[in-house]
C-alpha cells in the first residue's frame, strides 16, 4: 500500500509540474483578433501573427513613453525579422502632434494611431501609457505591463519565442 501511495504522489507532482510548464510556456489570454497593417503595407493578424510582436501603447503626452522609444528600437535592432514592434498611438492623442513626432523621430519600427480607440478597446480598454504586451507567434499575450517595461526581461523572453535558427 505504501509503494501504491508513493507512486500515485509521484504521478500526480508530475502533472503538476508538466501544468505549470506547459502554462508558463503557452501563456494566458489570446490576443485580439485584429489586423494590424505594418509601414511595409503587410498586414499582421495579432491573434496568429507567426513571428512575435511587441505592442506599446503610447502618447505624446507620456514622457515615460517618449523615452522608452530608444529602448524600442534597440530591441528591433538587436532581434530584426524575428521581432514586429508595433507602438500604437492613443486615440486621445492629437492626430497632428503624433505625425510630426513620427516625422521627427524615424525609428525602425512601426506605428499606427488608434484614431477611433479600436485597439485600445480590443486590448481591455488601455487608457493608461505606456502598456506593452508581448504576443508570441501563436497569439498568446506572454507579458502585459501598465508602466515602464522591463528590457532586460523582455530581451530574454523575446529569445525564448523567437530563437534565431
Amino acid at each position: 500500500m505504501k509503494n501504491l501511495s508513493t507512486k500515485l504522489f509521484a504521478a500526480l507532482v508530475v502533472i503538476l509540474i508538466g501544468a505549470i510548464v506547459f502554462f508558463s510556456f503557452s501563456g494566458g489570454d489570446k490576443a485580439p483578433a485584429l489586423n494590424v497593417s505594418l509601414n511595409t503595407g503587410e498586414e499582421i493578424a495579432l491573434n496568429f501573427p507567426k513571428k512575435t510582436v511587441l505592442v506599446n501603447f503610447w502618447a505624446t503626452s507620456c514622457p515615460s513613453c517618449v523615452s522608452k522609444m530608444p529602448d524600442l528600437a534597440k530591441l528591433k535592432e538587436e532581434f530584426g525579422d524575428r521581432l514586429e514592434i508595433i507602438a500604437i498611438s492613443m486615440d486621445y492623442d492629437p492626430k497632428q502632434q503624433v505625425e510630426a513626432f513620427i516625422r521627427a523621430n524615424p525609428y525602425p519600427f512601426n506605428f499606427v494611431q488608434d484614431t477611433d480607440a479600436a485597439y485600445s478597446e480590443a486590448f481591455g480598454k488601455i487608457r493608461l501609457t505606456p502598456t506593452t504586451f508581448l504576443i508570441a507567434p501563436n497569439g498568446n499575450i506572454m507579458y502585459r505591463k501598465i508602466g515602464d517595461s522591463d528590457f532586460d526581461f523582455l530581451r530574454q523572453r523575446i529569445a525564448q519565442l523567437s530563437p534565431q535558427l
